[in-house]
């Protein structure tokens, strides 16, 4: 008996961990969920990806939010996406019943006391906009996109509709919805900048770096200042290889410590030591004491095999109290 308990928990065990394996790569590669090296970019807390206007909200770290409901995300890898019993994953028939009429009712495991609200009051199109546009912040892409495209049928001008419905089509993994939709919004909108950087960031993960830096390129010159479009910019850039003017965007937009920790941890990312050292040198000139940086240093000299500068650096971090980190400027 105790033979076939112990058996049972090392199963357990070894399933919990392929689960929190799997998990983590979902999290933190571009090979399940999202882009590698926008993840980086972001773990130094700059903006990246797409906007979804004034209701919009980071998703966060995926793997974090597993962490804090590990049952939960283990439901959902082996319930195949399902939410309350139904499948989460979009099809093409579905975006065709969705797109072919405004006023479609959709009927699913969530219709109830919710869905009812969402059938309340007016029914223009700025009320389903809203309505997508709050389900999106939520998650809730089917039922976003129902909203925006019930929007989208009453009102086809309206640029706010195609342009949400462009991110919704994004993270079901609708790449070439996505981006018609985002060609809607710009045809009536050709200068709307959170348009050009959806649909930038779009093309950037689509592999497509030479469109992605056109349509954000476009961007920055109507919103100079716009951290998001600039780190996307940055991004696609670096892609490219063109690591200066990569450098020079992810400064624009963090300061000139965050930009070359960014370019940095890019560089770390593929491999590229030597450039990787020069900027974590560049950006511990700029804060000598950061234990960020000293660390990556450290770990990167002996990489190298640079001992004496490794073992230098980690006298130097010794010696800092640990609650100094990289700040941006």
């Amino acid at each position: 008996m105790r033979t076939k308990r112990t058996t049972i928990i090392c199963c357990l065990t070894a399933f919990l961990l392929a689960i929190g394996i799997a998990l983590f790569h979902s999290a933190e590669t571009n090979e399940m969920n999202g882009d590698d090296a926008a993840n980086v970019v972001a773990a130094s807390g700059s903006q990246t990806g797409t906007t979804e206007g004034k209701e919009g909200k980071k998703r966060g770290n995926r793997f974090a939010r597993a962490l804090k409901s590990p049952f939960r995300a283990i439901g959902r890898v082996f319930g195949g996406g399902k939410k309350d019993g139904k499948l989460e994953r979009l099809s093409e028939r579905d975006v065709e019943r969705f797109e072919s009429t405004g006023l479609l009712r959709v009927q699913d495991a969530r219709s109830g006391e919710e869905d009812k609200s969402n059938d309340e009051g007016g029914g223009t199109a700025r009320d389903h906009l809203e309505r997508g546009r709050a389900l999106l912040a939520k998650d809730r892409l089917s039922e976003a996109i129902t909203q925006l495209s019930r929007a989208a049928a009453i009102d086809p001008r309206l640029k706010e509709a195609h342009n949400l419905l462009g991110v919704a089509y994004d993270r079901k993994g609708l790449t070439e919805r996505a981006k018609n939709s985002y060609g809607d919004a710009l045809d009536h909108a050709p200068d709307d900048v959170e348009t050009l950087n959806n649909l930038g960031y779009s093309l950037y993960l689509s592999g497509n770096y030479r469109r992605a830096v056109d349509r954000l390129k476009r961007a920055a010159r109507l919103a100079p200042q716009d951290e998001r479009v600039l780190n996307n910019l940055a991004l696609a850039q670096f892609r490219l290889g063109k690591y200066d003017d990569a450098l020079r965007n992810f400064t624009k937009a963090n300061g000139e410590l965050t930009g070359h920790l960014n370019i940095a941890a890019l560089f770390a990312r593929g491999g590229q030591n030597s450039e990787a050292i020069r900027e974590y040198e560049a950006a511990r000139r700029l804060q000598p004491n950061s234990n960020l940086v000293l660390r990556r240093l450290v770990d990167l000299y002996k990489h190298t095999g640079r001992d004496a500068e490794a073992e230098s650096t980690r006298l130097a971090l010794a010696s800092v109290p640990n609650d100094m980190t990289a700040r941006r400027n």
